[in-house]
């Protein structure tokens, strides 16, 4: 048994506390910011391996999540679903590698496709209310021991721990020196939810990437992906020209009101990383650079880290 710190509170940091108290380990959970505060809570919450590298890997985490959203799907108050939908494509020759982590999907049926799209894949995946999952892992956490303190690290050497975790998103980069980790801009709008179930993903929509991801009471719709973008501040403009593209796509949307509005920065790298390092007697494992897949990779990931520091 070790004593670990994790750094981050979002999914992933979450996710590693849960993983590695599962497995005997003494965990504390160290971040500047409250679960509802971080980019996870921002997010749309489909499992999919969306802005995430390298492939091989990504595909083998996503193939562990998605088992795992699986059985706890089962569970109403999980806050996960299990929910058809169809990811739509405009170009003859798609990247269908993620359908390998699908144990069944289907061509989408000329009537199941809009207006430009040439095809789509139709399967069933776990839609994650995100703010609700947030809280739950918070309450597994507790459950299994693990501390929590809110504090703000500038280095892992300033921790007590022999052992950190670094899984602090964005912030992650400036903890271990990496300067590969950089912002993409994601903003959403959450609409009432007219009564939708289905899912709609059209990243290659020429007017800009859009989806629209039914939950319980909302429709989270969006998107965004602006590279390099580090402001959080809500743009009326943009959420209009979503707004444009997904009641195009899902014409019950056009009279729903907005329920709410989320700005985020997802944390892109050229590679998520996730491995261990030991510096002036400390362990670092490193497990950030998710960039928008950080709930569809969460479990996989984690299950790595506690290899790394159990063998």
């Amino acid at each position: 048994m070790a004593d670990i710190a994790v750094v981050g509170s979002g999914v992933i940091g979450l996710t590693c506390a849960v993983r590695l108290a599962e497995a005997g380990h003494r965990v504390e959970v160290v971040s500047d910011l409250a679960p509802g505060d971080t980019v996870s809570a921002v997010a749309g919450g489909l499992w999919f391996p969306y802005l995430a590298a390298p492939a091989d890997a990504v595909l083998r985490w996503a193939e562990v999540s998605l088992r795992r959203f699986r059985e706890l799907a089962a569970d109403p108050a999980s806050g996960v679903w299990w929910r058809e939908g169809v990811v739509l494509h405009r170009a003859a020759d798609p990247d269908l590698s993620w359908t390998a982590a699908v144990p069944a999907h289907r061509a989408a049926r000329r009537a199941e496709l809009p207006p430009g799209a040439v095809s789509g894949v139709v399967c069933s995946l776990p839609v994650v209310d995100t703010a609700a999952y947030l809280g739950r892992l918070v309450e597994r956490c507790a459950r299994l021991g693990v501390a929590f303190r809110r504090a703000v690290v500038a280095d892992p050497a300033d921790l007590p721990q022999r052992v950190v975790v670094v899984a602090a998103g964005l912030r992650s980069g400036a903890l271990v020196g990496d300067p590969a980790l950089t912002p993409v801009r994601g903003q959403v709008v959450r609409l009432a939810n007219p009564g939708l179930t289905r899912w709609l993903v059209d990243d290659d929509n020429p007017a800009g990437m859009a989806y629209v991801i039914p939950r319980g009471h909302d429709v989270v719709c969006g998107g965004t992906a602006e590279a390099g973008e580090t402001g959080t501040t809500h743009d009326s403009a943009v959420e209009r020209a979503i707004l444009d593209r997904v009641t195009e796509l899902e014409p019950r949307l056009r009279d729903a009101p907005v329920v709410s509005r989320a700005v985020g920065l997802r944390p892109a790298r050229p590679a998520v990383r996730v491995d261990r390092v030991e510096r002036a007697g400390q362990v670092v494992v490193s497990c950030y650079g998710h960039g928008g897949a950080g709930v569809t990779l969460s479990w996989g990931c984690a299950a790595d880290v506690v290899d790394l520091l159990d063998g």
